[in-house]
């Protein structure tokens, strides 16, 4: 362990009414943090991509935080936090969502959840979608554990009515607030959105197998149509014809190249999920054309893999992150590349951000979370 990571056992008072197969019960509690400056163990939104790692060498400890954050999920904690980001004053938690992370290491951690000061994370619109992908994805490595699937369906079902509280105009898909409400939250996302839109068609894809392999038969059919429906919005409002535009909005960067804006599909890859979710036809294309913009033409595909890019070769600098280049991003497109049979480009695209990191930089195991370089765009590269 680092001195980000901590373990402990349960006592006995805590344990006495949990099922024997709880996995807390043997393994103990498991938490880690996003980085020493960001004193927060366990956050959700970027434990998404970093839990591959957990439930692919230390399964159990993946496990026993997934039950953490299931109980928590119909936490309520009325008390009353100050948001840096527009001065507004809101509950610390709000029922039947999953929270943002489990506490600071100095104040109480896993009791005190939601330690995040800046926004209300409760109405984050990623947390919850990636609750329901992280546990099918679990369910699926760990090679169809039955029980921890029935363990953990009411508290989707219940994450997953909660998240169709933001598809203000019935189509099917959700919609963003036009204020930070996810992951990456300096670049504000407005209404239909590529990134929580992609995740949201993944969480129904996923939701529904669940319902089938429990025979949950009317839930089924109720997702179902959710799901035809939410197909047809996302294509609607995004496709551009080369890609799935950053958000179904009027405002500057609405028309950006985002990286990550196939990062559901890239969960259902990682799920065998087949199905057609999205157009394989638009998905080739929208992954060539990030590949171009965001790789190829940021420092000639050297340095991984830029949030946004602009159509016309010009970083989208409308935020901090947009210009970013964020390392497990990077990775994720990368492996999503690979899926898509497109193995020259992923192979690029992760020995841009590697040898940025181990090489260039000389981080090596400190390994950033991003990355931001002087923009190429006044001297192109060359696209490969």
């Amino acid at each position: 362990m680092t001195a980000g990571t901590v373990w402990f056992r349960l006592d006995e008072t805590r344990t006495r009414d949990l099922p024997q197969h709880d996995p807390r019960i043997r393994y103990g509690r498991f938490g880690y943090l996003e980085g020493l400056e960001y004193r927060m163990y366990n956050t959700y939104d970027v434990h998404f991509y970093a839990s591959f790692a957990l439930i692919m060498l230390w399964p159990k400890l993946q496990l026993s935080l997934q039950y953490d954050m299931r109980d928590a999920i119909s936490v309520e904690d009325q008390s009353r936090v100050w948001y840096l980001y527009n001065g507004f004053t809101g509950f610390r938690k709000t029922k039947d969502t999953v929270p943002h992370d489990f506490g600071d290491p100095d104040e109480a951690p896993f009791e005190l959840i939601n330690s995040y000061p800046i926004h209300d994370v409760s109405n984050w619109r990623d947390l919850n979608l990636k609750f329901v992908l992280q546990v099918y994805r679990d369910y699926v490595i760990m090679e169809d554990d039955i029980q921890y699937l029935r363990d953990m369906f009411n508290n989707m079902t219940i994450v997953m009515k909660k998240s169709l509280e933001w598809d203000i105009d019935d189509d099917g898909m959700i919609e963003n607030s036009g204020c930070p409400d996810q992951t990456y939250d300096a670049w504000i996302m407005t209404g239909t959105s590529a990134y929580c839109g992609g995740l949201w068609l993944a969480a129904l894809a996923v939701y529904l197998k669940v319902t089938k392999i429990l025979n949950e038969l009317s839930l089924f059919e109720e997702f179902s149509v959710i799901l035809e429906k939410a197909k047809v919005a996302f294509e609607r409002k995004l496709w551009t014809g080369n890609y799935f535009k950053f958000d179904s909005s009027t405002s500057e960067h609405s028309k950006s190249i985002m990286a990550d804006q196939l990062c559901g599909l890239w969960y259902l890859h990682c799920c065998q999920i087949k199905d057609e979710v999205f157009s394989q036809v638009k998905v080739k294309q929208a992954l060539s054309t990030i590949y171009k913009y965001n790789v190829s033409s940021h420092y000639g595909g050297t340095e991984g893999a830029v949030n946004g890019m602009l159509p016309d070769f010009k970083v989208d600098k409308s935020s901090t992150q947009s210009e970013e280049v964020w390392t497990g991003v990077t990775y994720a497109l990368s492996a999503l590349l690979y899926y898509e049979g497109m193995k020259l480009e992923a192979m690029t695209t992760a020995a841009g951000i590697y040898k940025t990191v181990y090489e260039a930089s000389g981080l090596g195991f400190a390994t950033p979370e991003a990355l931001t370089a002087p923009d190429p765009s006044s001297a192109k590269k060359d696209i490969l």
